[in-house]
């Protein structure tokens, strides 16, 4: 492990928040509302935030202006609709005024959120090439990878994978891919509910949507799941493993089996039926279990 991938895990730290809501172009009238949050999120003890949706510096910008230590990272910024000199420009502009503040998180997206999709794996290749021209180093980006492809770019042209909607199995197969050295950061949902069949189907209200999108349907028949689990918003079996619920310890304990598994750090996301408010009082329970 070099120096700066060391700085970086040890910034991060190992616990982080995954948050749609407070991506900028949610609702642009809860600017300052976000920044509070943000802040709490700094004294609460999480090393970063993780912007949700397509996502870019200039999001990030008035949250890192806001604190002083977290890092906020974009989860993801699709490589379809960012240009690499305009990505690498706004990680410049942040990194003079705020060092080793923001990540820029990439990712290929999905074949059905983009016109034209086609070779995704040469397409991140050519932007990492984009973006190694316009003087962005190799260690301030990380990438959203599931696949071995995806997972060796990770290790070869980035400080490491941000790996979303994936379980324990998965996260030790991208660490032996990875090796030791590269952050290794995967995204894991919360819900806050020890009821099952209640927790279950909060659960299985927002998974439906990813289970519309054929590289995470595909991840998880490479991990051992069957067409069955896939369909019809999920199985239990699935949610149970995409998706931690119950009581503290339970948590905890799911939580703790992604480190165990080899992961540096976990983005958590809360999911909750409206997943639009920014769930303050869920993330100072998560902070209190995991301390």
């Amino acid at each position: 492990m070099n120096d700066a991938t060391a700085s970086l895990k040890e910034s991060v730290g190992r616990y982080g928040v995954w948050s749609a809501a407070l991506h900028a172009d949610a609702d642009q009238g809860r600017g300052r509302e976000r920044a509070e949050a943000v802040a709490e999120l700094e004294r609460l003890g999480f090393g970063a935030v993780w912007l949700g949706g397509n996502t870019s510096a200039q999001d990030a910008a008035p949250l890192i202006e806001a604190t002083e230590r977290i890092v906020v990272g974009t989860s993801i910024q699709s490589v379809w609709e960012h240009r690499a000199s305009e990505a690498a420009a706004g990680f410049a502009e942040l990194e003079v005024a705020h060092p080793g503040r923001f990540l820029l998180g990439l990712g290929v997206s999905h074949g059905p959120r983009v016109e034209g999709y086609s070779r995704p794996y040469s397409t991140m290749v050519g932007y990492l090439d984009d973006l190694d021209k316009a003087g962005m180093r190799a260690g301030h980006r990380v990438l959203a990878a599931l696949g071995p492809k995806m997972l060796d770019l990770s290790r070869d042209r980035a400080a490491g994978a941000i790996p979303y909607l994936v379980t324990p199995e998965h996260t030790a197969q991208a660490r032996e891919r990875l090796g030791e050295g590269p952050l290794l950061a995967p995204e894991f949902k919360v819900v806050l509910d020890s009821d099952p069949s209640r927790a279950r189907a909060t659960a299985r209200a927002y998974l439906g949507r990813y289970l519309e999108l054929p590289n995470y349907t595909r991840n998880f028949l490479n991990l051992g799941f069957t067409d069955g689990d896939v369909a019809d918003g999920g199985s239990d079996r699935l949610i149970d493993a995409v998706f931690a619920w119950g009581d503290e310890n339970t948590i905890r304990a799911r939580v703790d089996a992604f480190h165990a598994a080899g992961a540096d750090h976990v983005a958590l996301q809360l999911v909750e039926d409206d997943m639009t408010r920014l769930p303050r009082e869920g993330w100072r329970k998560l902070a209190s279990l995991l301390t």
